[in-house]
Parts: structure tokens; C-alpha cells; sequence
């Protein structure tokens, strides 16, 4: 049973293809379990993110990615500004959309995107787990997001030092399942496979979404940003940039997923089985004979 009876426990599926590394210190090669029994952030906050490769800790990361805004600047400029006008003159609201997120050494940074949303004062909070069916777009928003456009403004987090242009994804607080030792990353190994990431979980219901992708994506997502971390190299780094400008996407993993029907039967499974221990523990503090109170007698009574 879950540690969390909030959120059941996965059957853990075949690892991730290239999942295999080698555990400092331990001196075995070992496949990292991802989909556990526990929330994420008991999982993952004592592994694979504490080991970095020297290229994720080189100055020369930080060089390349500095001098890579710098000189691509004459050509995104002009896309920035268009991207800009089109969100200003077909919805109401800023231009940019800032949200707090998880950084290096638990830092939280404000990064910012092209708003894809209308901003509408009367509507409910947004909810933490989007997907293609549970939010609204402006005009534009569809557009910016199947072409990753919305993601531009965080050069300029790039350029503050907040975050690198590979890397992994900056998080949540809530969703941030390990402590990150490396700048977050415009892109990275998890972005390549999590790409059309809202159209996927368009498919689960509303009440299994949250523990859905606490149970399942964010130790998935975890694992891969472990790999990169351990693992890369500046010519990963620049193939990482090449796919995610051609749209290479590596969906096909998501095939190693636990299927939603077994996540769904096994929650309610696991449903089933704490109702019934919290009621047959009830029914035997019930059934406990009362105990029982010694009462002096009146000549024993002062």
C-alpha cells in the first residue's frame, strides 16, 4: 500500500530505454525505479541529482549558453517583437506570463512565457496539471504552444542565469521531485519525450489527473532529468538544441508508462483496501471491552 494513501502506489514497468548508469558509490550498474510506491519528492530527493557530469558543472556550460542568446539575437529579436504585437493586439492582459518555479540549489526564479491564456479575473484558479481540454487559449495561444514559441521569453532567464538552454525543465514547487544541483534548461531529455505532454493527458479523468501525474509522469520526468544530468556532454547538449529546433520528439517512450486502466483499477483497488482496514479498525476499538475504573469503596473513602 502507498505511503500515501492520497496517491496509489504504480507497478513499476520496463525502465526507460538507456536508463542503465552507473550509481556513484555503489560500484553496480543499477536501473533507477521510478515509478515507486511513494510520492516523488520522498523518492528522488537523495539520488541521481546529486551527480553531475563535468560538463553540467563547467563554466564553459554557462559560456555556451551566454554567447548562444547572444549571437542568435539578430534573428529571434524580430520574432520576439512579432510574437509580442500578435498576444497584445488579440487579447487583453500582458504581453508575458510569469509564474514561480524551481531552480538550482532550491532557488525559486520567476520565468516567463508569451501568455497563451485569456486573463479573465471571474475564472477559477488554473489548475496545476494542464491539459489540451482543461484551459483557454487566446488567438494565438494554440499556435505559440504546438511551436514551443510561448518558451522564447526565457532567454531572457538565460541571459539572468536562472536557467540553461539545456537542462531540466523547470518545475513547480509542487511538482519539483528532486533537488536541482544544475540550472533548469529550456530543453532537455524530458522535454524531448514529454513534448505533446497536454495532448497526452487529455485522456485521463479530471479525478485521477493530479495523482496520475504525481504517481507516473513526475517520477518518469525525474528519471530522464537524472540521466542528463549524470550523463552530459556538450555534444548531448547540442543535439538536445538540434531535436527540439526540428521537432524530433521522442514520444515512443511514453510507451513504457503504466496504461491508465491499470493506474485506475489499481487505485481503486488500493481505495478499497484502506476503506476496509480503517473500517475493521474501527470496528475492533469498538468492540474493546471498556475498561474498567476501580471505585473505593465508602469506608475506604477518607
Amino acid at each position: 500500500m502507498s505511503a500515501n494513501p492520497g496517491i496509489p502506489c504504480v507497478p513499476e514497468p520496463t525502465p526507460f530505454p538507456g536508463s542503465r548508469r552507473k550509481d556513484h558509490g555503489v560500484g553496480d550498474d543499477a536501473r533507477s525505479t521510478t515509478h515507486g510506491t511513494v510520492t516523488p519528492i520522498d523518492q528522488a530527493g537523495h539520488r541521481g541529482s546529486r551527480y553531475l557530469s563535468r560538463w553540467s558543472r563547467s563554466a564553459r556550460k554557462r559560456i555556451f549558453d551566454v554567447a548562444s542568446v547572444l549571437l542568435t539575437l539578430p534573428v529571434i529579436l524580430p520574432v520576439f517583437l512579432a510574437i509580442g504585437l500578435a498576444v497584445r493586439l488579440t487579447s487583453c492582459g500582458p504581453v508575458l506570463f510569469r509564474q514561480q518555479r524551481m531552480g538550482r540549489n532550491g532557488r525559486i526564479f520567476t520565468i516567463l512565457k508569451f501568455r497563451t491564456m485569456p486573463i479573465d479575473c471571474k475564472t477559477v484558479k488554473r489548475p496545476a496539471v494542464t491539459t489540451s481540454v482543461n484551459q483557454r487559449f487566446t488567438p494565438v495561444g494554440p499556435f505559440l504552444r504546438r511551436w514551443k514559441l510561448d518558451e522564447l521569453p526565457q532567454l531572457i532567464n538565460v541571459i539572468r542565469g536562472d536557467m540553461s538552454i539545456v537542462g531540466p525543465r523547470p518545475k513547480l514547487p509542487q511538482h519539483q521531485a528532486a533537488y536541482l544541483h544544475c540550472r533548469p534548461g529550456l530543453t532537455g531529455g524530458a522535454t524531448i519525450v514529454f513534448a505533446r505532454e497536454e495532448v497526452a493527458l487529455s485522456s485521463v479523468p479530471t479525478n485521477h489527473l493530479e495523482n496520475y501525474y504525481h504517481s507516473v509522469v513526475i517520477p518518469a520526468k525525474q528519471q530522464l532529468d537524472d540521466e542528463y544530468m549524470a550523463r552530459s556532454t556538450f555534444a548531448s547538449d547540442f543535439k538536445l538544441i538540434l531535436r527540439s529546433i526540428f521537432r524530433h520528439w521522442d514520444e515512443n517512450v511514453l510507451t513504457d508508462l503504466p496504461p491508465l486502466d491499470s493506474f485506475v483499477a489499481l487505485a481503486a483497488s488500493q481505495r478499497k483496501m484502506s476503506e476496509d482496514w480503517a473500517a475493521k479498525t474501527h470496528s475492533a476499538v469498538v468492540s474493546l471491552p471498556a475498561p474498567k475504573v476501580a471505585v473505593p469503596s465508602p469506608w475506604q473513602r477518607n
